[in-house]
């Protein structure tokens, strides 16, 4: 039965979104080192994947493609993996084209003058089958994929073996392990799982033969039953581990003593090593939207457990509340198990940055260092994803912006190139994302003057400091400059990235000294589905204020409140702290009573700290962040709503904008 490729688009793109992930890292280094046999032969190992993958789905073009690629990287690690600038831009073309046609995902993705120029130009840069310079963009496509380099054509999925390969030697007679795999019947992609097979096996020893040979079982379309001469010395379990990693394998054979080992007149290596690589054998991809529903359906569970233990609070019954203990106990472990399922290190999106830094930098003329620290650090899935945007924005902003091209660096005494840095670290339960670099810094007067003019600050403001600063640079359509950068604006970037970080219940904090570069600060929760929050009263409703932000709690105290400036500020431990009253805030026109308790909540934000004033507070409680539309006035102090244990509404309070 013929394999339908629309059935398995997804799991094709997610595949090979990995493989263009570490074709861009190791390109990356390859431009850096200038000669690196490693990452020519990481690059090939990706391309040659693409192939086999595009291929088994019917997407011609794209396998062609590939194939002419690999051929070209193929006599790129016969010349040592030396490179030339040309030759890495047009390398980069190529990973761009293999991009588009993954993205596209048809027939017709890669038929483009871009990619036959790209292939054209890399050939010509290692002077390899000089008839494919002189023919023309019609004629190139036309012959793929007759056109090779250093040899012969590779017979194509189809072709049948001759008399040469039946008088080949036994590719088993020769030293290793026999490996007897059999794929399980109805397969998905068969000649990718084959291939993974082999990848897997690779990273814990060395694959010596595989028969048939990897191009027949990478163009199969139906489960195949093949043999491999695998030299190793891990165990029979870490092979045979890392053999059904690849999935869907229904029958594995490892025989330690193969007549290859039998023959082998060297030592006969430790088999006790374990290798780390069998860990991934209890992994599995899982699409993003189950997740999703998953944690829809976790967070309705929390909002009905806490409406059950509302309900049974005083039972007399012994049973009933044995039994609502144990289950709001499950529902918590449920929960805490569901959202570490969704926890992703950020290194998944951050990787895809250097590349864009790379290109940018180059149409700027530019020279500069890119460093990603806290590549470890997890965030939920979907805030990851979304946290992408404003990081782009940052990061253009501060190339085209921030960093100084190599003649005013040299001129201000600083290196030539510029050193920017993406950074990520844990700040109990926030994660701070932080773009530096380490260029002139933004210029606050002319700021001061651009904001006085349109009217953002008034005629009488003399200074800007950080906060105000933010607030300017952030407003739509905000710049100091007097001609528009096709790559980025600096008001444009950082509205962008402050109105998306807000959306997402975090905080956007800025730092700049002139000369000496600038810095920006996303703080970001850890998850956007359910969080900690404490939940107050003012005027009779309800609002949830997010743990993330709340230092403590006090009791209102009239001798530790003083009036200074015309505005109410709290004396704590010899700080000063600016007072609000959450009631103004919301504008309650409902009177209070006089002489009622009253309490403080003491909020932070990095190292800014003020107080809210609250009728009382109710309590803490884990509460699941449901999106909707603020209010006209709210001016972005509500983040979201929640439905309580009593199934009664109530507003989640972004305490960061307050600060």
């Amino acid at each position: 039965m013929p394999l339908d490729p629309a059935r398995y688009t997804e799991l094709f793109r997610s595949e090979s979104q990995d493989q263009l992930a570490s074709i861009n890292r190791a390109l990356l280094t390859l431009e850096s080192e200038h000669e690196s046999p490693a990452a020519v032969a990481e690059v090939f190992r990706a391309v040659h994947t693409m192939k086999g993958m595009s291929a088994t789905m019917g997407y011609q073009a794209l396998a062609e493609f590939a194939h002419e690629l690999e051929s070209l990287l193929d006599r790129m690690r016969g010349a040592g993996g030396r490179v030339t600038q040309p030759v890495m831009d047009a390398l980069f073309s190529a990973a761009d084209a293999l991009e588009a046609g993954v993205a596209e995902a048809s027939e017709t993705a890669v038929r483009s003058p871009v990619m036959v120029r790209a292939l054209a130009a890399l050939t010509a840069a290692f002077g390899a089958a000089p008839m494919l310079l002189h023919m023309t963009e019609h004629a190139i496509l036309a012959a793929a994929p007759g056109v090779m380099l250093g040899g012969p054509t590779d017979a194509g999925p189809d072709a049948a073996p001759d008399a040469a390969a039946d008088a080949a030697p036994d590719p088993f007679d020769g030293p290793g392990v026999i490996i007897r795999v059999r794929q399980a019947e109805n397969t998905v992609l068969p000649g990718v799982r084959a291939f993974m097979v082999v990848q897997r096996l690779g990273a814990i020893g060395e694959v010596a033969a595989v028969s048939p040979t990897l191009d027949v079982l990478e163009a199969s379309e139906s489960a195949q039953a093949f043999a491999i001469r695998f030299l190793t010395a891990a165990t029979r379990e870490t092979i045979e581990a890392a053999v059904r990693a690849a999935g869907e394998i229904d029958e594995v054979s490892v025989d330690m003593l193969g007549r290859a080992r039998k023959r082998s007149s060297g030592p006969v290596e430790d088999p006790t090593i374990e290798a780390p690589s069998a860990r991934a054998a209890r992994q599995v991809r899982i699409d993003i939207t189950r997740l999703d529903t998953m944690m829809n359906l976790v967070g309705e569970l929390v909002i009905a457990r806490g409406r059950l233990l509302q309900l049974t609070t005083g039972s007399a019954d012994p049973a009933l509340d044995e039994t609502v203990q144990q289950t709001a106990y499950l529902v918590g472990e449920l929960q805490r198990e569901v959202t570490a399922s969704r926890m992703v290190p950020v290194g998944q999106v951050f990787d895809r940055f250097p590349r864009m830094v790379r290109d940018a930098a180059r149409a700027l003329g530019k020279a500069v260092r890119f460093e990603i620290e806290g590549r470890e650090i997890e965030l939920d899935r979907s805030l990851l994803d979304e946290v992408s945007v404003p990081v782009i924005h940052l990061l253009r902003n501060a190339v085209d912006h921030g960093l100084e091209g190599p003649a005013e660096r040299i001129a201000a005494g600083k290196p030539a190139e510029g050193r920017l840095v993406l950074s990520a670290v844990r700040d109990r339960a926030a994660v701070l994302v932080s773009v530096s670099d380490d260029g002139r810094g933004i210029d606050r007067g002319r700021v001061l003057d651009r904001a006085r003019a349109t009217g953002l600050v008034d005629a009488s403001v003399r200074q800007l400091d950080d906060t105000d600063l933010l607030r300017c640079i952030a407003h739509p359509g905000f710049s100091t400059r007097e001609t528009v950068s096709g790559l980025s604006g600096r008001g444009v970037g950082v509205d962008a990235a402050v109105n998306k970080v807000r959306l997402l219940g975090g905080s956007v904090e800025l730092h700049t000294e002139v000369g000496a570069g600038t810095t920006i600060t996303l703080r970001l929760p850890l998850t956007l589905a359910i969080v900690r929050a404490l939940l107050a009263r003012a005027g009779g409703e309800h609002y949830a204020l997010p743990m993330t932000h709340v230092r403590e709690t006090l009791a209102w105290g009239p001798d530790s409140v003083r009036h200074v400036n015309g505005r109410d500020v709290l004396v704590l431990r010899d700080e000063v702290l600016p007072l609000m009253d959450l009631r103004q805030l919301v504008q309650l026109t409902a009177s209070r009573v006089e002489g009622a308790e009253r309490e403080i909540v003491v909020i932070e934000r990095g190292d800014r700290r003020g107080g809210l004033i609250v009728d009382e507070l109710v309590g803490q409680e884990d509460i699941v962040v449901k999106q909707f539309d603020a209010a006209r006035d709210a001016h972005g102090m509500f983040t979201g709503a929640t439905i309580l244990a009593d199934g009664a509404p109530a507003l989640i309070m972004d305490l960061g904008s307050l600060l």
